[in-house]
């Protein structure tokens, strides 16, 4: 089973996030691999371990990317490509989802694995674009895989539980961070990363044009979020139930 899996290098979550006019700050500041992207990675090397294959690391960003995907050769993963060109500055999910479609279409996949959402942007949007743009079913919010053959099995997760969903091969999968516990790069993994090949493209070999990743929207205004206010206090001198149902009501919650 040959798997892709997109990761992501971005500023490390644990420190305060830094602006650059109207963006996220990037240069210059401390990075790693999306701690989502850690559980992709790991449910990868263990579905190669019991069918497999290659686990190819995917990602798309400036040249210090490479760190995310080193960090998840570290892990296990056989192989890395980079796609890193000027023209993506402030790219938005469909440019991103266009570009990673263009670099995975390259290879040989069976399945393509990415996080829920990235730490950095919670669009949540790309990896559905992604499976769109690849033309393959989709099975999101997965805490649980089971492949078999060409078909692949998982728990989706929902508020009420989970939905058991199969699919054909090859498709692409979202995990949630309850789907596994990502290893630990070892000192022997770390070393052997450095030697694991990584494939650095630029989007003209993509053979994808400037209108293809030309950024379609702006970031008019950004604001403080809102503190949050304290909450109302219904003291229960007997008619506390129906207080708090009127105040429902009155939400429209009920």
């Amino acid at each position: 089973m040959n798997i892709a899996v997109c990761v992501k290098h971005i500023p490390d979550p644990n420190l305060p996030g830094e602006l650059d006019g109207q963006r996220l700050k990037r240069e210059g500041v401390q990075g790693t691999l999306d701690p989502g992207d850690e559980f992709g990675v790991e449910t990868a090397l263990q579905l190669k371990q019991a069918h497999e294959g290659e686990v190819t690391l995917v990602s798309m960003g400036p040249p210090q990317a490479l760190e995310g995907i080193r960090r998840g050769l570290s892990m296990g993963a056989d192989k890395g490509v980079l796609v890193s060109d000027d023209s993506l500055q402030g790219a938005d999910a469909l440019i991103t989802a266009r570009v990673l479609a263009a670099a995975i279409k390259r290879t040989d996949f069976d399945l393509v694995i990415a996080g829920v959402e990235s730490t950095d942007g919670y669009t949540g949007t790309m990896p559905s674009t992604l499976a769109e743009l690849l033309g393959v079913p989709q099975l999101t919010f997965t805490n649980a895989i089971e492949a078999t053959g060409d078909a692949l099995k998982v728990h989706r997760q929902t508020v009420d539980g989970y939905q058991v969903v199969e699919c054909s091969l090859p498709a692409l999968i979202t995990v949630t961070a309850g789907v596994n516990e990502p290893r630990y790069a070892s000192f022997k993994g770390i070393m052997a990363a450095k030697k694991k090949p990584v494939e650095e493209l630029s989007v003209a070999d993509l053979g994808l044009s400037a209108d293809d990743v030309k950024v379609a929207q702006n970031i008019v205004d950004i604001s403080q979020a809102e503190e949050r206010k304290a909450g109302e206090v219904i003291e229960d001198d007997g008619s506390g139930a129906a207080k708090i149902a009127d105040y429902l009501k009155e939400a429209k919650v009920i």
